[in-house]
């Protein structure tokens, strides 16, 4: 076997984890190869954040993260911050900006940062191998690797294949599969950060696609406010994709559609102008029009009985909505779910069973909220292993 195909370090995937995690190993003089098995690195990158890539967020810290065992992140997000991968992007003179809520994104491209991680992995020595298919994983002294390039072995594996999220760029079960062979458990996978669809008596909405409202959407104890957004199918935007990850199938969603503006004073306002024309201020003409056929009083607001205007503000505070589902891992931004942390260390992200053997990024029982969050748990993930590997 040719020495080349020999490595300290073996990586499995080039998204933004496995690229990161090569250079970091790399310089530590670490010999690394990564196995890519599409044609090109960092496709998931390259879409997200619009194109943009919202790289990482000010904000992040464990409280933005699910998982069964939420301490399992702390260790990881300590110590690499967002400051520490903010100062790679300037160094690499990638301009950037905060849209809004501590979210970073880059003012050109994705590109770039795909293009900083592969910079940093080639000035570390790293070879990446993309249209590799891996047929077989084992281990006896070493780990072995059989691939449609030939066979690779490493003292360390790597394991950062991501999740479901987005089969059409080539996401698998890849990496769930590997860890389940080594004896690994894994918790329940879902999709999150994903639209929801309408129960058959709500679909009617579908006929205002494209239309948006400010609103506070809440399940259990747990609500962001940010924007809604109607689709054919369902609701999507902001608020519904963070609370998605909260939610489950048949469950109501509680929205607040009254943009921070305190019910009786809107319905205050109603009795002298109407509640169509208040309404109408906070919402698209169209939403507004639809709702009030819906859940107003079909009298001026001066005739409703208490129990009346009770009901109208409950409607306006917490309208009741039920889903079915959601549109599934094509259209979720993350897979919820995934290695148990409970088989890894939270320093090294290393599996207790199989020393050498690690799991990064979205392949682990980790995920953040929309916004920057999962990238920055890629890169945090991503060094703690590569200081071990």
């Amino acid at each position: 076997m040719p020495d080349s195909f020999h490595h300290d370090v073996l990586i499995l995937g080039a998204g933004g984890a496995g690229l990161f995690c090569a250079s970091q190993a790399g310089l530590r003089g670490r010999r690394v190869a990564v196995l890519e098995h599409q044609e090109r690195v960092g496709k998931k990158i390259a879409i997200s954040g619009g194109g943009r890539c919202n790289f990482t967020n000010l904000n992040a810290s464990p409280a933005q993260y699910l998982s069964q065992n939420p301490e399992f992140c702390k260790s990881a997000l300590a110590r690499f911050s967002p400051s520490d991968f903010i100062a790679l992007v300037e160094k690499h003179g990638i301009r950037y900006h905060e849209k809004k809520l501590g979210q970073l994104f880059c003012d050109e491209s994705a590109r770039q940062i795909i293009q900083m991680l592969v910079d940093e992995a080639s000035r570390a020595g790293v070879q990446i191998h993309v249209q590799t298919q891996i047929l077989s994983v084992s281990k006896t002294d070493r780990f072995r690797v059989e691939t449609s390039r030939g066979t690779f072995t490493a003292e360390s594996l790597v394991v950062a294949t991501g999740g479901l999220s987005f089969p059409k760029l080539g996401a698998t079960p890849f990496g769930h599969q590997i860890a389940e062979k080594f004896g690994l458990q894994l918790t329940e996978r879902r999709p999150g950060l994903v639209p929801l669809v309408f129960a058959p008596q709500d679909r009617h909405w579908g006929e205002l696609s494209g239309v948006a409202l400010p609103v506070r959407a809440q399940c259990g104890s747990r609500s962001f406010e940010e924007a809604l957004l109607l689709t054919h199918r369902g609701i999507s935007g902001p608020a519904t994709l963070q609370i998605s990850s909260y939610w489950r199938e048949n469950q109501s969603l509680a929205l607040d559609l009254t943009a921070g503006t305190p019910a009786p004073q809107l319905l205050a306002e109603a009795r002298k102008s109407g509640l169509l024309p208040v309404l109408s201020r906070l919402w698209p003409r169209r939403f507004a029009e639809r709702w009030c056929d819906l859940y107003a009083p079909k009298k001026p607001l001066a005739q409703c009985r208490a129990e009346e205007l009770e009901n109208l503000q409950r409607n306006l505070h917490s309208w009741q909505m039920t889903f079915p589902g959601t549109e599934g891992y094509p259209k979720a931004e993350v897979t919820l779910g995934g290695v148990d942390t409970r088989e890894l260390s939270s320093k090294t992200m290393e599996a207790r069973k199989v020393p050498g053997l690690y799991f990064i990024g979205e392949v682990v029982d980790v995920t953040g909220w929309l916004g920057g969050y999962n990238f920055q748990w890629a890169w945090a993930s991503a060094h703690a292993a590569a200081q071990f590997a």
